[in-house]
């Protein structure tokens, strides 16, 4: 496993070992009542301080997903919540699973395309591109569009998990998401590090998100690497 490097605006480091453990529990690649490596070979495989592991396994316990027993170890409980930071993000590594991150490729303000569907009630939005990962694996490019009336974007502020911005900057929490997966043309403004060049047919989510009013605040593109990651929906 591995951990994305600390930026400004990433999450704090015990919150991405606990999503990441999280969606590994969500794939089936920890299994109920399997019982964790000991915390410092754990803290020595991630790279992190054993202070670190602690507080990320906390949470885990908090959310009723781990149960430490004295002098046994840390056990996992799959009756617990999976609540989780990225819950909507779903894709994962072939694998299952996997920490997500992005790098910011441009942020700007402008007017929507007509050619896009009706989202929001601005004629215009804020634009992010964005390459991402899971765990340091490149999968994806993704071209996000906030309506202008849903608020101010600073690229400075921006973090990992966009919807965790809005929140914490823009005072507004999505709450639905309707996918809509086909495939399409990689965009020509995909950068080199992309696994796949521009033109090329490959996986790709129409996203609409909601806040708390009836039009969607977001319409997202995200086209995908079928390769290196797959999409998934787990129903319970």
């Amino acid at each position: 496993m591995q951990t994305s490097s600390q930026t400004s605006n990433a999450l704090p480091l015990y919150l991405q070992i606990s999503e990441l453990l999280i969606r590994d529990i969500a794939a089936g690649r920890l299994i109920d009542g399997e019982r964790l490596p000991p915390e410092r070979d754990m803290a020595d495989e991630l790279g992190i301080s054993i202070g670190t592991l602690r507080k990320a396994l906390a949470d885990l316990t908090e959310k009723g997903l781990l149960e430490r027993i004295q002098g046994s170890g840390n056990y996992i409980r799959q009756a617990g919540t999976h609540e989780s930071i990225y819950a909507m993000f779903r894709l994962e590594l072939l694998t299952g699973g996997g920490l997500p991150r992005a790098d910011i490729l441009s942020v700007e303000r402008t007017r929507k395309p007509e050619e896009f569907p009706a989202f929001g009630t601005s004629a215009e939005g804020t634009r992010i591109r964005r390459l991402r990962y899971l765990n340091d694996v490149i999968i994806a490019v993704e071209e996000i569009w906030l309506d202008g009336d849903a608020g101010h974007v600073k690229r400075e502020l921006l973090s990992d998990s966009l919807y965790r911005f809005y929140q914490k900057h823009l005072g507004f929490w999505i709450v639905r998401a309707e996918d809509r997966v086909t495939i399409d043309a990689v965009p020509e403004w995909a950068p080199e590090p992309f696994t796949l060049k521009p033109g090329t047919i490959t996986g790709f989510i129409e996203r609409f998100s909601w806040a708390d009013g009836p039009e969607p605040v977001e319409y997202s593109r995200t086209w995908f690497d079928t390769a290196r990651a797959h999409y998934v929906q787990r129903l319970k």
